[in-house]
């Protein structure tokens, strides 16, 4: 079994996982490691890109576990060392690590396919969002007025702080804290919602995948920032357009059970958990 990791090269937490893992698993799968983690872990690295692994390992938080799948189409496998570890598989305070490296080894395991989005700004493809993109004024309590549409259709125009489209993996996420609803990642969908609107009317959008939704900065109004996955920023001149629709390509999460309800009520994310 071929079994890749990738850490988080500045959470200590991580790095020492990553140490015991590697100990843990020597002799029992042919092992390699990202690039990134490669310094303090002693081995020659790997481009995320290049990996190519049965199951990879990606330890730090969900930030981490992102940067991980935007990079890879390996299936991954999350360990929290971050703060909430929502999208984890493996919490090493709570679950016996031994256990599950045994079920990952002996193929015990399943594999979930989760919706990503792509993303095109103007001319230019970026990389795809396994949970949203977000294009909001760079400056704090600046509002800008924005425009959507949805499969060329004109739908909207309206002043806010930015908006945000996820997938129902991110709805759980920052779109969520905006007023989103909470949806079942099983699904397939695209969800938008506005940050902070002038008009308290402004109300989220759960649209079919099939559709292409647009979202464009006024033109006569100063630049926006443009956010996929919080993981790299473009600027967005007035009157770009962002082109946001169903990605061809899926996350694939390696699982031993179900855990999305149940992380719901354990970590506080609904209020009646």
């Amino acid at each position: 079994m071929r079994i890749g990791i990738s850490a988080n090269p500045f959470n200590e937490r991580a790095v020492s996982l990553s140490r015991d893992l590697l100990t843990r698993l020597k002799g029992q799968a042919e092992l390699s490691v990202a690039e990134e983690s490669a310094g303090f872990l002693g081995m020659e690295g790997t481009p995320l890109e290049r990996m190519q692994c049965d199951v990879l390992l990606s330890l730090g938080g969900d930030g981490s576990i992102l940067h991980t799948l935007q990079r890879t189409d390996c299936p991954v496998l999350g360990i929290k060392a971050g703060t909430l570890g929502f999208l984890a598989e493996l919490d090493p305070d709570h679950d016996p690590i031994e256990t599950a490296l045994e079920r990952m080894l002996k193929g015990d395991y399943f594999l979930e396919s989760r919706m990503k989005v792509a993303v095109a700004l103007e001319d230019r493809d970026l990389p795809d969002a396994l949970n949203e993109v977000v294009v909001h004024a760079p400056q704090v309590a600046r509002m800008r007025s924005f425009e959507l549409a949805v499969n060329g259709e004109p739908v909207a125009r309206f002043r806010a702080d930015g908006i945000l489209v996820s997938t129902p993996t991110g709805s759980t996420s920052y779109a969520l804290s905006c007023g989103g609803p909470a949806t079942d990642p099983a699904l397939d969908a695209i969800l938008v919602t506005a940050l902070a609107p002038f008009a308290a009317a402004v109300r989220p959008l759960v649209i079919s995948p099939l559709r292409e939704v647009s979202i464009r900065c006024a033109e006569d109004e100063r630049p926006a920032t443009l956010v996929v996955d919080g993981q790299g920023t473009a600027p967005l001149r007035p009157g770009a357009s962002v082109r946001v629709y169903r990605s061809p390509r899926r996350a694939r999460l390696v699982r031993f059970s179900d855990r999305f309800f149940r992380n719901l009520r354990s970590k506080g994310i609904l209020p009646w958990s």
